[in-house]
């Protein structure tokens, strides 16, 4: 994880450093742009965003859930252990190169509103993700690794779904305890992700309404050129 929080850092520098110095990067300040630069940034922005979106997608709503239903708990808590840290990583990253690539496409101080906001759902994107990298995963696990010690204690866990795991907490208390400071540790964790997901989904939306812009101007000219 060491090298993930100095990449991380590093490249959150460079994100505050394209946004609010856009000239350093061949980006001025007025809205011109290096025309060698531009297409790579815009690929780069376009490529980055729609794998952090994708990964949000597949992880909170299908992956997860489709493995919570098929897998024994703790065999599904370890897996989730393991490709959290991982998948919190890629999708910090993809937002970062994303917010820098927007900030140099769209410089503050020329930029719009509209897209003033969409660099902040970014933004906020990348520190939901940094929250949940750094803080709310590392607390999950922990706590997960302890209560599964107090269930195979109990010879529970390798069953599917919680039903043992609840009617075991009514005569234990310690287990009790810690299925509820796990809850809400966790659901903390899940509003960051779902945050995340949300401010990516609203920036989707910003971009499909740039694909239609141009797909209204494309059709003007292409009616100009068949009328002529």
């Amino acid at each position: 994880m060491a090298w993930i929080t100095r990449f991380l850092t590093a490249v959150a520098f460079l994100a505050v450093g394209v946004i609010f110095s856009p000239e350093t990067f061949g980006s001025q300040s007025d809205g011109t742009k290096s025309p060698n630069l531009s297409s790579f940034i815009k690929l780069a922005h376009l490529l980055s965003f729609s794998t952090a979106w994708g990964a949000a997608l597949w992880v909170t709503f299908i992956g997860g859930i489709i493995m919570f239903k098929n897998l024994p708990r703790h065999q599904f808590g370890n897996l989730q252990s393991k490709m959290f840290p991982a998948y919190f990583s890629m999708v910090g990253v993809c937002c970062a190169i994303s917010v820098a690539a927007f900030g140099y496409l769209h410089p503050w101080k020329s930029a719009t509103m509209p897209e003033k906001y969409q660099l902040g759902f970014l933004v906020s994107a990348f520190v939901f993700n940094l929250s949940n990298l750094f803080v709310f995963t590392p607390m999950t696990i922990e706590m997960m690794k302890q209560r599964h010690k107090v269930e195979r204690e109990a010879n529970i866990g390798d069953e599917i779904g919680w039903s043992k795991n609840q009617e075991a907490a009514k005569t234990n208390p310690k287990l009790a305890a810690m299925n509820k400071k796990f809850g809400m540790i966790h659901g903390l964790s899940s509003l960051a992700n779902i945050m995340s997901f949300g401010s990516l989904a609203m920036h989707s939306w910003f971009l499909a309404d740039c694909v239609l812009c141009w797909q209204n101007k494309l059709g003007v000219v292409l009616f100009i050129l068949i009328m002529q």
